[in-house]
């Protein structure tokens, strides 16, 4: 797709989160055309989080999501997602959803939803970083040296630009800080249905979590000596966003031990709103 423009990317990313309905309450989310190997984690959470959408009505409105990995999944087959329908309240109402592939679990997530409402406000201060424009994105980093330690896959890349405000810390195999920066955007506009722009930010919200973890260590992001995989990942969404508008994702680390890491991120828009935060625990088996 030398040719592409960025609203063809778009589509792209569009047409991959919008499930299929096949039964009541049962989903199934396609294939990325032309993807090999394992599926990229933050696909897997962002379908589950649609069919959960899908299964719930207006007006109340997605608010956080817990899910599980339990096995990676494979490129070659599409993903299977039946939704529990657990509770429905007259503010909120839970979601649990299974997603399968070939009959076999690969990942388990709850959703909560609820009715908007006011309340106490406060939120943290968004960090002081240079802007999107002054940054490079991820293909001219790529050009002109190696690629980043948090570096996403290329199916990543063709749906979300992402540029890093400390592109040499990404990179360096020696210990660094336990804080990463980096900002993001849907390629392209991809409508204005809000759920589509949540499902955008939880596919990537997956982007460098685990990074953080290992980047106070001398290691990289793929460094053969150390097994890694995503266990768990976690998304809050506070506030109304557009997913096709520069976000700047700021990602720490504040522990790792017994072969796990945690990071944990905040997500801003550019006017400083905290929109959303997220937390990801990930394998760090050290095999030497």
């Amino acid at each position: 797709m030398t040719d592409a423009k960025p609203d063809d990317f778009a589509r792209q990313l569009v047409t991959l989160l919008d499930v299929e309905e096949i039964d009541t309450d049962l989903f199934r989310g396609p294939r990325l055309p032309g993807a090999v190997g394992r599926v990229f984690g933050g696909q897997v959470i962002a379908q589950a989080l649609q069919a959960a959408q899908r299964s719930t009505e207006a007006p109340k409105i997605a608010h956080s999501l817990h899910a599980y990995f339990m096995r990676p999944g494979n490129d070659d087959y599409p993903i299977v997602f039946r939704v529990v329908r657990d509770f429905d309240g007259r503010s909120f109402a839970t979601r649990r959803v299974i997603a399968t592939q070939k009959g076999v679990p690969i990942l388990t997530m709850t959703a909560s939803f609820q009715i908007p409402e006011d309340g106490l406000h406060h939120q943290d201060a968004m960090p002081d970083v240079p802007g999107p424009e002054r940054l490079m994105n991820e293909q001219e980093l790529r050009a002109g040296r190696a690629a980043p330690q948090g570096s996403p896959p290329p199916a990543f890349s063709r749906a979300i630009e992402v540029r890093p405000v400390e592109p040499a810390l990404w990179a360096l195999p020696e210990a660094g800080p336990t804080v990463l920066n980096v900002w993001l955007r849907a390629i392209g506009t991809i409508g204005d249905d809000p759920a589509m722009h949540r499902a955008a930010l939880a596919y990537a919200s997956d982007l460098g979590l685990i990074a953080a973890a290992r980047s106070p260590h001398p290691i990289t992001l793929f460094d053969p000596r150390v097994q890694g995989a995503s266990l768990d990942h976690a998304l809050w969404l506070h506030e109304p966003f557009r997913a096709d508008e520069w976000l700047l994702y700021s990602i720490e680390s504040p522990w790792s031990g017994h072969a796990r890491g945690l990071g944990r991120g905040r997500i801003f828009t550019r006017d400083g709103r905290l929109v959303a935060s997220s937390a990801q625990e990930g394998l760090m088996r050290w095999r030497g």
